[in-house]
């Protein structure tokens, strides 16, 4: 394994607390048990308000650990330790791999721009919140390799060192019942550029007005080599070859444009290079994937969709929408901006799902449009169908969390396609 002893020294003659059990607390377990097989560790199935639960069941209050590797599902403030005892397995690993690592991060596109990054740079390494642990691709790791990590705001927040190359695509309101208010969020997202050292790299896009202010606060505190981009700023060069991206909407061409300078920069050459490349890149599962033509109406799946801005991003890039599903889980997101929106651009159809939905729904002080108020998708699908008109557009943007009726937004983007699928049975 590449760099073991240097893992190996983190971990040795400490005991130590993981604490969660899902995907990554199962993937610390391993890395102990692999690199550390004598080391003393404990189990936490769950932490509340400063006590773990062992696995048996029983909960304790006292913290008798040198470390407690964290879940990125547990908030900070419910542990009752201090600071300098919490890691994780993303602080771990940058602390040994950040100087072959690009990191993105961002509200919005993480995924998409992780995605397009490694797809540019072949031979690179996919990681990351993306689905695949950090550590599972340590038997993958050489001396000339590159890791793209997408980073989550759970990864970055207790990180001692930032990845080499960092980008941060956006900030908008997000996982509110994780941190005490926004700017718990935000600052977690700059940890990418606040941990890095004077020779890494941090790019930021200057278009989102949230993300510009924050850097500007916190520009005396990085140290990296700054690279700001807009997808307003592009030289000739530049916008004929994101004329190449197959994404639509001009998020996904900012995306693309980050994409391509990281990649440039990596491999030192011009932009150009990657053209041919780009227009080759798939989109994700999830995200505007169009699901196809069903009773004579597009459907598109952009299940992803957990914020206002992402909703009002799919609708403009669409160009015609006829039919919004919004809706879900309610984090008290401001839905403000996107009433605003529909209001201003009304949609023949809307409906509206789950708790959210409702509060989207009494917002609006005219509305404009037919409209179902139902959670149920087994119902909402045939709905569309009958209120859509031939060859109109359906979406499928929430503009909320899913978790009041799903596992998580794939699980509600593979429902929805499934209920599509049944109409022309």
């Amino acid at each position: 394994m590449y760099r073991e002893d240097q893992l190996r020294a983190l971990l040795q003659g400490k005991s130590i607390l993981i604490a969660g059990y899902g995907r990554e607390g199962r993937s610390a377990e391993r890395l102990i048990q692999r690199l550390v097989p004598d080391a003393q560790y404990t189990i936490a199935t769950q932490v509340e308000n400063g006590k773990w639960r062992t696995e048996c069941g029983e909960w304790r209050s006292e913290w008798p650990f040198d470390m407690v590797i964290k879940s990125p599902g547990i908030p900070n403030f419910q542990f009752s330790i201090l600071n300098s005892q919490l890691t994780s397995l993303t602080d771990l690993f940058l602390q040994v791999y950040g100087d072959i690592t690009i990191g993105v991060t961002g509200t919005k596109g993480k995924s998409t721009t992780a995605s397009l990054i490694h797809h540019l740079l072949p031979g690179s390494i996919l990681a990351g919140n993306i689905g695949i642990p950090l550590f599972d691709i340590l038997d993958d790791l050489r001396e000339d390799s590159i890791v793209v990590a997408e980073l989550s705001c759970h990864q970055l927040e207790n990180i001692h060192r930032g990845p080499h190359i960092a980008v941060l695509l956006n900030l908008f309101q997000e996982h509110l019942d994780h941190y005490e208010n926004y700017l718990g969020y935000k600052m977690a997202k700059l940890q990418i550029a606040l941990r890095q050292q004077a020779d890494d790299h941090f790019f930021y896009c200057t278009d989102n007005a949230e993300l510009a202010d924050l850097v500007a606060q916190h520009s005396a505190d990085i140290a990296s080599v700054v690279h700001p981009y807009s997808i307003n700023d592009v030289s000739v060069d530049e916008d004929t070859i994101l004329d190449a991206c197959p994404l639509d909407g001009e998020h996904n061409r900012s995306n693309a444009l980050v994409a391509c300078r990281v990649a440039s920069l990596v491999t030192r050459q011009p932009l150009k290079t990657y053209s041919l490349k780009l227009k080759t890149f798939q989109g994700l599962h999830h995200r505007m994937e169009k699901i196809g033509v069903y009773k004579g109406i597009t459907w598109y799946d952009d299940s992803i969709s957990t914020i206002p801005a992402a909703a009002i991003a799919a609708v403009r890039a669409l160009g015609r929408v006829d039919t919004l599903i919004l809706g879900g889980f309610d984090r008290g997101i401001d839905y403000t901006p996107l009433v605003d929106f529909l209001q201003q651009n009304p949609m023949t159809n809307l409906v509206f799902v789950g708790a959210a939905g409702r509060r989207i729904h009494s917002q609006f002080s005219i509305l404009n449009s037919q409209f179902l108020i139902e959670d149920d998708y087994t119902k909402i699908v045939p709905w569309c169908a009958a209120h859509t008109p031939q060859g109109g557009v359906v979406l499928l943007s929430p503009a909320a969390a899913s978790y009041d009726a799903f596992k998580n937004f794939e699980h509600r983007g593979d429902f929805f396609r499934e209920q599509i699928l049944k109409l022309n049975n």
